[in-house]
C-alpha cells in the first residue's frame, strides 16, 4: 500500500470543503473530493489534481458508490465530514418542518452514513482519522437557530460517542467547530437572499475565511499519531459568542 496519506472530503464543491481539498493537497495528501455538483468537482480536480466522486450523501446508494470508489483506489487515512448547512432562521414556534428535516438529513444522517461506510477502509489501513466539522452552534444556541443548533448538537454527539466506542483502536475522532465564517454560499443557502446573506457580515471586521478553517483541519490531521484534538472551537476576534458580534459602521 502507498505511504501517501489519503483523505475523503465531503461537501468539497465550495467553501470550507474546497479549501480543505486545496490545503490537504498542499500537504501531500491524495484526496477524494465528493459533493453533488459534478461541474464544480471537475474544476477543483483540474486545479488541485484531486480525485472526485459526484454524490448526494443523503442517498444511501450514492454513499455506497463513494465507499466502493474509495476501497478500489487504495488505503484511507482520513475522512473529513464537512458536508452540511443551515436552512432558515425562524423561531422555534414558527420553524419550518421541511427545513428542520433537511438540516437533519444533510448534517446528521449524511455524516452518519459516510462514517459508517468508510470506517472499514480506515481500519483496513491500520487506522486513521474521522473529522467532523460542526459549528459553535453545536456548543450553544441563539434565537432563530433552533433547527441548525439541534442538527449540529446531534452531529457533535456522533463524534463524541464514536470516540468512546472506538477506544483502544488507532482511530482519532476530531471535531472542528467554527463560528462566523464568510463563504460564498453558507448564508445565501440559509437565507435565500443575497442581500440578507451579506447583512450577516455587515460591520464585522475580518470574519473567518474558508482557508482559516482548512488550515485548522489540516493542522489537526497532521499532529503526531498519539495526539488527538478532541474538539477545537474557532471564532473571529470580532465574535465573542454565538449572539455577541462586534460591528463597526462603514466596514
Amino acid at each position: 500500500m502507498s505511504m501517501q496519506p489519503r483523505a475523503v472530503v465531503t461537501g468539497a464543491s465550495t467553501g470550507i470543503g474546497a479549501a480543505t481539498v486545496r490545503a490537504l493537497r498542499g500537504r501531500g495528501y491524495a484526496v477524494v473530493a465528493t459533493a453533488r455538483r459534478e461541474e464544480r468537482l471537475r474544476a477543483l480536480a483540474e486545479e488541485t489534481g484531486c480525485d472526485t466522486v459526484a454524490a448526494d450523501l443523503t442517498e444511501p446508494d450514492d454513499v455506497a458508490r463513494l465507499a466502493e470508489h474509495v476501497r478500489a483506489g487504495g488505503g484511507l487515512t482520513a475522512l473529513v465530514n464537512n458536508a452540511g448547512g443551515a436552512r432558515g432562521a425562524d423561531p422555534v414556534e414558527r420553524g419550518d418542518i421541511d427545513d428542520w428535516e433537511e438540516m437533519y438529513r444533510i448534517n446528521v444522517l449524511s455524516t452518519l452514513r459516510v462514517t459508517q461506510a468508510l470506517l472499514p477502509a480506515l481500519r483496513a489501513g491500520g487506522g486513521g482519522d474521522v473529522l467532523v466539522l460542526t459549528s459553535t452552534a453545536a456548543h450553544d444556541t441563539y434565537p432563530g437557530g433552533g433547527g441548525y443548533v439541534a442538527a449540529k448538537h446531534a452531529e457533535r454527539v456522533i463524534a463524541n460517542t464514536l470516540r468512546l466506542e472506538l477506544g483502544g483502536e488507532p482511530i482519532r475522532v476530531i471535531e472542528i467547530a467554527p463560528g462566523m465564517v464568510r463563504t460564498e454560499e453558507f448564508s445565501l443557502n440559509r437565507l435565500g437572499d443575497a442581500g440578507a446573506a451579506d447583512a450577516v457580515y455587515d460591520g464585522v471586521q475580518n470574519p473567518l475565511t474558508a482557508d482559516d478553517i482548512a488550515d485548522a483541519i489540516t493542522w489537526t490531521l497532521t499532529r503526531p499519531r498519539h495526539v488527538n484534538i478532541d474538539s477545537m472551537l474557532i471564532r473571529p476576534v470580532a465574535q465573542s459568542s454565538n449572539t455577541q458580534v462586534a460591528r463597526h459602521v462603514g466596514l
